[in-house]
């Protein structure tokens, strides 16, 4: 996402050498999605993996619908038309003829769930996508979801100061045999460490207008991810490699998909399946950072209703 908008000037050339390289150290799952630019993001995926289909697991998006005219402007729709529409799109700017992981990217709660799954599931049967997937659906929209076709993953918002799949949806996955594919593992970068002033973001940044960078709530998780640091030093590895073991080390059906946008953070990334945490590191982390420790909203309160849905 980052590499097309929402976290300050894109540079091409880069975000295709970092996807490339992604591929070439076998971080081979790569997740877009049509509202990422718009469009943009999946387009430059396509430029990315042309000629390297075979070595990649791609995961695409539908559901948010952006005003060509205000790009601020959003609606989310999963009406069955609108799904074949919304794929048919992705497949043309990815460049591909089928689509691995399909996404609805937040559920409709005007359109019952059970149609737009019926429409996704009619791509399957069509062999325009392999497996489906929901993001940030909550328990009984999955099991709906599930009574129609099978649900490979549900994505949403998890780490060390997002823990509220912990309060029944992980659960729940496992018990419908849903993997869990974990966003902003890093907090919108704030758990790298890296983000000391809010000066810091750039002006279209979209992290301006996130809850948990403003004022006060900056100021407490900044002293969150300082305690989140000194333990990351202790164990010898960077508060960012900390933070993505600590969501590898809550079950093999749970992957991180942490954003960047360059190949250095990549590789600074990747770096964290060398990170080992002992029981009594979990323990220090589930101190340092229980569920409900982050001072405000994920998001502003408008993009809240859409969220565990």
């Amino acid at each position: 996402m980052g590499m097309s908008e929402f976290y300050g000037a894109a540079d091409e050339a880069e975000s295709i050498a970092t996807l490339q390289r992604s591929i070439d150290l076998g971080c081979t799952f790569l997740d877009t999605a049509d509202m990422y630019g718009p469009y943009k993001n999946e387009q430059l995926v396509g430029r990315a993996i042309k000629g390297r289909r075979r070595e990649v697991v791609i995961a695409t998006k539908f559901g948010i619908v952006r005003d060509p005219t205000n790009a601020v402007v959003r609606s989310i729709s999963g009406k069955p038309d609108y799904v074949r529409q919304a794929c048919e799109g992705s497949l043309k700017r990815l460049g591909v003829d089928v689509i691995d992981l399909y996404y609805q990217h937040r559920v409709d709660p005007s359109t019952p769930i059970e149609d737009t799954v019926g429409a996704m599931k009619q791509l399957v049967q069509e062999g325009k996508v392999r497996y489906l997937g929901l993001s940030e659906a909550g328990v009984e929209t999955m099991r709906r979801a599930c009574n129609v076709h099978p649900i490979a993953a549900l994505q949403s918002e998890y780490s060390l100061w997002s823990r509220d799949p912990e309060g029944g949806v992980l659960a729940a996955c496992r018990e419908l045999g849903i993997g869990f594919v974990a966003y902003s593992p890093l907090g919108r970068g704030f758990l790298s460490g890296e983000i000391k002033r809010f000066e810091d973001l750039a002006d279209d940044d979209y992290r301006r207008f996130s809850p948990r960078f403003q004022g006060d709530n900056f100021a407490k998780n900044l002293a969150l991810v300082e305690r989140i640091t000194q333990m990351a030093t202790a164990k010898g590895c960077t508060p960012s490699q900390l933070a993505l073991a600590w969501v590898l080390a809550q079950g093999e059906d749970v992957v991180p998909i942490p954003g960047t946008k360059r190949r250095k953070y990549l590789e600074q990334n990747l770096g964290a399946l060398n990170v080992q945490l002992t029981r009594k590191d979990l323990a220090d982390l589930d101190a340092i950072s229980p569920k409900g420790a982050a001072a405000g909203m994920r998001y502003p309160e408008a993009m809240m209703q859409f969220v565990n849905r």
